[in-house]
């Protein structure tokens, strides 16, 4: 019997992984529903599907995990859509030829906003090192302080100095009037949403799922071959070195008649608004009509100890605290540690179900020949 602690995503592709291959498996979750911070649910009021934690759209290139994911869900098409409200004024993001047409007042030809943006960047005498440092290297000062410094402030509590510039790297840029958000090969959202994908997933005659059940380290776990934990880094280890930094959210959900924006959703960058975005729920599924409207004001704020931990937070300095937590992780026999928290990383969907299948893949040899399973399985060396 193994066991996977965790029916998120990553832990729901390691539990259906190794029933695929013969394993029988015991999945425990703490919570009373499946699919971690992917958890759909239909709105009472409306009927319309609710991106309960936030909005995902499944995006991926990896033919392989989209072939898995499909198996399992029918997936809708999708173009996601998102506005930023500057002031009294809304500009598409990503930043695209109309954003700067329109914040600029300017009518640019492609090539003439390029060369207007080159000449707006702001680079340091060495490589960005941080966040704020490859925003202004990239977009300058006006883009970065209109769009992006106040809603990184709202959104990690932190400065954006003190962040990866890798963070940025990941946002597009685009000298064209093309808005669409993601650009990869397949883009799309379950049509009845992703829990109802992630139990099917766990629907299998090998698999056995226990809700409302917390995993303890001090739980009896010799009758098992090996544990896959999905659940956060230190609190695996009862934060015994001190609590690592997660970002949590909170929602504040409101009701309107029709529509309340044109896309479906609305980013807030300005630090004199509390929340960072508006989500409206019936936009992610415009195969569906309803007439009324469900919304989500996001909030972010600093995880405690009795909060819902979301988002890893990584400082462009590194952090002597997770180190001393990986080389823990290492040390622990017959525990592997998988997904976005449990590795403390900014994980999109694609990429967690890439690497849970990748863990089950190097664990099934590894039990087959006795050999050590690996703790990390995100090329970190262990």
């Amino acid at each position: 019997m193994l066991l996977v602690v965790g029916a998120g995503i990553s832990g729901a592709t390691i539990a259906r992984c190794l029933a695929d291959a013969g394993r029988s498996v015991l999945v425990v979750e703490a919570a009373d529903h499946v699919g971690g911070h992917c958890h759909t649910e239909r709105d009472p009021d409306t009927g319309i599907m609710r991106h309960v934690h936030g909005p995902h759209i499944f995006h991926s290139d990896a033919a392989e995990v989209w072939r898995f994911v499909s198996r399992f869900a029918e997936f809708e098409p999708f173009d996601l859509r998102i506005d930023a409200r500057v002031g009294h004024r809304l500009f598409p993001l990503p930043i695209n030829l109309d954003t700067l047409r329109s914040f600029f007042g300017r009518d640019f030809t492609p090539a003439q906003a390029q060369a207007f943006i080159a000449e707006c960047a702001i680079h340091p005498e060495h490589e960005p090192r941080n966040f704020e440092e490859q925003a202004l290297s990239m977009i300058g000062r006006d883009l970065y302080q209109a769009f992006f410094s106040g809603y990184t402030q709202k959104q990690w509590g932190r400065k954006p100095a003190d962040l990866p510039a890798a963070i940025f790297k990941r946002l597009p840029l685009r000298f064209n009037a093309d808005r669409t958000y993601f650009h990869h090969s397949r883009v799309g959202i379950p049509r009845d949403g992703y829990t109802s994908m992630v139990e099917n997933m766990l629907d299998h005659p090998a698999i056995s799922l226990r809700m409302g059940t917390r995993f303890e380290r001090s739980s009896p776990s010799g009758e098992y071959k090996h544990i896959f934990y999905t659940g956060s880094l230190d609190g695996y280890f009862g934060h015994a070195f001190g609590r690592l930094p997660y970002r949590s959210l909170r929602f504040e959900d409101f009701r309107v008649n029709g529509d309340f924006q044109k896309t479906a959703i609305v980013n807030y960058p300005g630090t004199e608004v509390p929340f960072t975005r508006i989500t409206e729920h019936k936009k992610f599924a415009p195969w569906e009509t309803f007439e009324r409207s469900i919304c989500s004001r996001e909030y972010s704020f600093e995880c405690g100890p009795q909060d819902t931990p979301f988002y890893p937070v990584n400082l462009a300095g590194g952090s002597p605290l997770l180190d001393r937590y990986r080389a823990e992780a290492a040390r622990t026999v017959g525990v592997s540690f998988v997904g976005r928290l449990a590795t403390f990383r900014y994980l999109d969907m694609d990429v967690a179900i890439g690497e849970a299948m990748a863990a089950v893949s190097v664990s099934l040899e590894r039990l087959q020949s006795a050999a050590p399973i690996p703790a990390f399985f995100d090329g970190v060396p262990t």
